[in-house]
């Protein structure tokens, strides 16, 4: 089996990284970096990528190519790890059920609700414009879910580390480059971060994925936008 993991730095595609150094399973990493702010070519010109989109996967097992974070995660999980680090139908229905809402939460509510924010504060509006304070009352929401489940549960699903942890960490770390988001009114989600930064699959992938890469593991983002200040051509995300 030779699965090769195609990553872009400064990306949600340290998720996969992070799965497969989690499960112990071989795989190939290849590392893409912005140019300086949007996809480059490298990854564009990929067979079956042509959007340019990372994290990408090519398994030379059975020819699949694939992109999307939870989609990979599902095939890697179920295909190469045995089913570890998820949950299945045959688990209690309450913590199954739990399971499947967070590992789609990071995506389908608290990232989008990211992003908004992050467009919105490219465009200067002034702090009473309408727009702005829908963005922010929409993220506040967000974060604010995601803090009162983890001040009773140490992990998303439970008590146990799963897959909906991995896909949920970027929203509130790496992706904060983009968005400038404090995380000081969360202190659970704090915690969680705290925990999840200790966890040796993650500075493994970290290490081989963004080693220049500072991990946004505290309550500050830094003071501008990664995208504000010119990408990777700046050195606002790189360890001191």
């Amino acid at each position: 089996m030779v699965l090769t993991v195609h990553h872009l730095g400064i990306s949600q595609s340290e998720r996969i990284v992070w799965l497969c150094e989690e499960l112990g399973i071989d795989y190939k990493l290849v590392k893409h970096t912005r140019a300086p702010v949007l996809s480059p070519d490298s990854l564009k010109s990929l067979p079956g990528n042509v959007l340019g989109q990372a994290p990408f996967i090519e398994d030379s097992d059975t020819g699949v190519t694939l992109s999307e974070s939870g989609a990979i995660a599902e095939y890697i999980i179920h295909k190469y790890g045995g089913g570890k680090l998820s949950i299945g139908p045959d688990a209690d229905a309450k913590t199954y059920a739990s399971y499947l809402y967070w590992f789609h939460y990071a995506n389908a509510t608290l990232q989008p609700a990211l992003q908004v924010g992050m467009f919105v504060g490219l465009a200067k509006l002034e702090d009473g414009a309408m727009v702005k304070g829908l963005a922010d009352r929409r993220l506040h929401v967000a974060l604010q879910q995601l803090d009162d489940r983890l001040k009773d549960h140490k992990w998303l699903a439970g008590s146990d580390f799963t897959a909906a942890d991995i896909m949920m960490v970027y929203c509130v770390s790496t992706q904060r480059y983009y968005g400038l988001v404090s995380l000081a009114p969360y202190e659970n989600v704090l915690r969680y971060l705290r925990d999840c930064g200790q966890r040796d699959g993650y500075r493994r992938a970290m290490e081989k994925g963004d080693p220049e890469m500072e991990p946004l593991l505290g309550a500050q983002a830094p003071a501008k936008s990664l995208i504000d200040v010119g990408g990777t051509e700046s050195d606002i995300w790189k360890k001191k």
